[in-house]
């Protein structure tokens, strides 16, 4: 083991100009921080803190909000689910190898981003866009381990009988504030989580992806839209709190609204977002690496 990461290490050294030559502008992010561009898909987030300027002000409303609106909220929801096109995961292979001799062990756990829904193939997915820029580097062993549909507490599942891996890319959030998990299962089951991936599956480096802010899924009716962006909010900054604690890496989505970004059922990823998400996970992957 300890030959392999040596010889990796001597890989990544002999690249011309160091660790600025890595793409993604990997070399300029040892740590974990910066984000994906310049709100993603959300709006200004100080529209949305209120007179104290932290965001408590907003959440308290929207707590209170929740329980008046409830039936409203269930009725936008259905209207919804019925008249949106389900998109199926992108096809192709859930795992693979790419070069040979020692290198990087990559898991993609996750949703239905990390399945790929809303691009055609695993090449313009997640994975594929980070093994774009990982694979001229350092050899890869990749799986994919993602479904749509997945929460937290069941992507701890999906990984039973799953290897060990150097690093674990999560995508996972969105149907935890859409099932109505409570900040503090979210928590409990996000270090769980983090836990396994360390204790049973050898994962040195997580990244792990925010929860998306849904205030700019525009395809959702208010004030269903604005009911959700407070949760997503809730549980991000959850999210943030475990990763701190766990040693992980909170990777925040931060780019121009834009519906460009966005599939054509205006909720997933599509081949633009999945590309400067992938170039992204790709640096800092083989910032850690070097």
């Amino acid at each position: 083991m300890r030959s392999q990461r040596r010889a990796r290490s001597q890989r990544l050294k002999r690249l011309p100009g160091g660790r600025q030559a890595l793409p993604g502008g990997a070399g300029r992010d040892s740590r974990c921080g910066g984000a994906l561009g310049s709100g993603l898909l959300g709006p200004n987030p100080t529209a949305l803190r209120g007179d104290r300027g932290d965001g408590r002000g907003y959440l308290r409303a929207m707590r209170l909000a929740d329980l008046a609106l409830s039936p409203l909220y269930l009725a936008q929801a259905l209207r919804f689910i019925a008249r949106t096109e389900r998109l199926p995961e992108a096809a192709g292979p859930r795992e693979g190898q790419i070069g040979q001799g020692p290198g990087l062990r990559l898991l993609i756990l996750g949703d239905s981003s990390g399945a790929g829904v809303g691009v055609a193939h695993q090449d313009q997915a997640l994975v594929g866009q980070m093994l774009r820029h990982l694979a001229p580097v350092v050899p890869v062993q990749w799986q994919v381990i993602a479904r749509s549909g997945a929460t937290t507490a069941r992507a701890r599942r999906m990984l039973h009988g799953a290897g060990a891996f150097d690093i674990a890319v999560l995508a996972l959030g969105v149907n935890d504030v859409l099932r109505q998990t409570s900040a503090h299962r979210f928590a409990r089951q996000q270090a769980a989580l983090m836990a396994d991936l360390r204790a049973r599956h050898g994962v040195q480096h997580i990244l792990a992806s925010a929860v998306p802010p849904f205030g700019g899924f525009t395809a959702l009716p208010d004030p269903l839209r604005g009911y959700l962006h407070g949760r997503a909010t809730r549980l991000d900054a959850v999210l943030r709190g475990v990763c701190a604690q766990a040693g992980a890496c909170h990777v925040p989505f931060d780019l121009a609204p834009d519906m460009a970004w966005l599939a054509r059922d205006g909720l997933h990823p599509g081949p633009a977002l999945y590309a400067e998400w992938g170039q992204r996970m790709a640096g800092l992957a083989l910032a850690r690496l070097s």
